[in-house]
């Protein structure tokens, strides 16, 4: 009977599997997938009760899918066996085919571990292929891939409908329903994931429109300078991108600046930092050229900006207006070393210059290696105040104009320290006696005469506006390089390098004529005169020294002079 009916049975089992087949490719997540993979062993092969045992990335098996039994479903649902227990499973019991069949003769060493399990017990079988409520029969499926791939999960079932074990044709319809069910199992996984990575993609793709979009609202509104260069390559510096704050700070619109680079638009002194700064990174404070061909100090700060894939790619530049710290930091540097009534370079600043020129050993003492210097008074640091547009007047430092400020202090001219002569320019006084020509660093130190007497009868106001022109006289009077200083009250020196005995002599007196022509304050005209003592600089001694021998020649000199040739009032 079994035999004759055995063609129906194929066909009736193919129909039956071609039809739940069918329904696996229609569910629409992974979770519909496994539930209809669940559902197809009950309502397509013939089984009462089926669960889908699916591996989780840590290798154990979750029940995620059951069918046939609500009961069952509440039991096992979302719990876990572990996979030594499921390997230990796959091992035993009778290999028919990919299918795993564990009688209940052998199925009771089972029971007590921890794979989630719904069985009842039962009388024994009434004949050799019933089936008992204590077998148990896996379908193990396994991704696709050479050998059989990995283990991807194992369907369970229990309970067939004829009530007998399965015959060759029933198991072979589980197996084939088991690789079929693998395979959109893992096509559920793969459109799982993609979708997983569209919405995440989505969700980054809208962070960075916001990121970007908060990007270029606080570049654009910046109210201090941003700029966007060029990193390496042919264009390297070249800006990309300006925002409204640099444009209007440089007088230069954005489609001008496209033009430039930083490099096209720093101070020619300034360079050499721009070019640290814009390799390394950091800060640093220089200044930038605006279209009216006035410069503007500004604080930069530079950060790189990174590509993941091709590493260094863009610099992004802060610019920062520091134009009035700057002049007020050289208004500090200026009334620090220079006299407020008179704007020459006070007494700390003149022994400071004198100073830088001196060394503590006479000359042929010890070898020096005399360097080439520039002129007297062409001071490191001194350049670039001038060009900054904050110095006027004489290159060695003498200066009458207002706005005059060095950004150095006295410290900065403080000597040359032990052992630090290689480069050292030798000072060396000239022999008065032998006028051979020799050239050295005169010393006139300048006293007033009749001074005082001015002072007292007429006021302090009036003996200021003499202060402050004799001061006048004594710059116009002397080169660019030399320095006129206010040592105090009535007293300034000259330091003029280059000079003979005789040029020194010559200076002075033409110094004294340019002082001795009245002098009008408030419709009156007041006269003072002038005494000067020539005292020379010379390595060995220190500026105390060199002030002192002046100044002792000074008074010589003033003694030497009848009272009369030297009051005026």
């Amino acid at each position: 009977m079994e035999t004759e009916s055995e063609p129906y049975v194929r066909l009736a089992t193919l129909r039956q599997v071609h039809k739940v087949v069918a329904e696996l490719n229609t569910a629409r997540s992974l979770a519909d997938t496994l539930q209809t993979v669940a559902d197809g062993i009950v309502t397509g092969l013939g089984y009462e009760l089926a669960a889908v045992n699916l591996v989780r990335p840590d290798g154990d098996l979750v029940v995620a899918a059951v069918a046939g039994s609500a009961s069952a479903e509440a039991l096992m649902a979302g719990r876990v066996g572990s996979r030594v227990s499921w390997e230990r499973r796959l091992s035993m019991g009778d290999h028919w085919g990919d299918l795993r069949f564990i009688p209940y003769t052998e199925g009771w060493v089972l029971d007590d571990d921890d794979v989630p399990q719904w069985h009842t017990a039962g009388p024994a079988p009434r004949f050799a292929d019933e089936w008992h409520p204590m077998d148990r029969l896996f379908a193990p499926m396994y991704t696709a891939g050479p050998g059989g791939g990995e283990l991807l999960g194992v369907i369970s079932v229990d309970k067939p409908t004829n009530g007998r074990r399965p015959g060759a044709w029933g198991r072979e319809a589980l197996q084939m329903y088991a690789s079929q069910a693998a395979i959109a199992i893992s096509n559920a996984r793969l459109r799982a994931n993609m979708q997983r990575a569209l919405v995440r993609l989505e969700r980054e793709q809208q962070a960075l429109r916001a990121s970007e979009e908060s990007f270029r609202q606080a570049f654009e509104y910046a109210p201090s300078g941003m700029a966007i260069a060029e990193l390496g390559g042919d264009q390297h510096g070249r800006l990309h991108r300006t925002n409204d704050a640099l444009c209007r700070l440089l007088g230069r619109p954005a489609s001008q600046m496209r033009r430039y680079s930083f490099a096209d638009l720093v101070h020619p002194d300034d360079i050499g930092t721009l070019l640290r700064t814009s390799a390394e990174g950091g800060r640093a404070e220089l200044r930038l050229a605006r279209r009216d061909g006035t410069f503007v100090w500004v604080s930069l700060r530079n950060s790189v900006v990174a590509d993941a894939a091709d590493g260094p790619r863009f610099l992004l530049t802060h610019v920062e207006d520091i134009e009035e710290r700057k002049r007020h930091e050289l208004q500090l540097a200026h009334r620090a070393s220079h006299d407020s009534l008179t704007g020459l370079p006070n007494s700390a600043e003149l022994r400071a210059r004198l100073g830088a020129r001196l060394c503590d050993r006479p000359p042929g003492s010890e070898p020096h290696a005399v360097a080439a210097a520039a002129p007297y008074g062409s001071l490191e640091g001194f350049a670039e105040v001038e060009s900054a547009g904050y110095a006027h007047g004489h290159g060695f430092g003498a200066d009458t104009g207002p706005d005059y400020a060095p950004d150095f202090g006295a410290d900065d001219f403080a000597g040359v320290p032990a052992g630090g002569y290689d480069h050292h320019e030798h000072t060396v006084a000239p022999d008065e006696e032998a006028d051979d020509g020799a050239k050295g660093l005169a010393v006139l130190f300048c006293d007033l005469d009749g001074f005082k007497a001015i002072n007292d009868r007429f006021g302090h106001h009036t003996g200021d506006a003499v202060l402050i022109e004799v001061a006048r006289r004594l710059s116009n009077g002397v080169r660019d390089g030399d320095t006129v200083a206010r040592l105090g009250g009535d007293e300034f020196v000259v330091l003029a390098d280059g000079l003979g005995v005789a040029d020194a002599e010559d200076l002075a007196v033409r110094l004294r004529n340019a002082i001795i022509p009245p002098i009008r304050v408030d419709g009156r005209a007041v006269r003072v005169g002038a005494s000067f003592g020539i005292g020379w600089a010379g390595c060995g001694m220190s500026a105390d020294e060199v002030l002192h021998s002046a100044d002792q020649r000074m008074y010589v000199e003033k003694r030497s002079r009848a009272k009369a040739g030297r009051r005026a009032g």
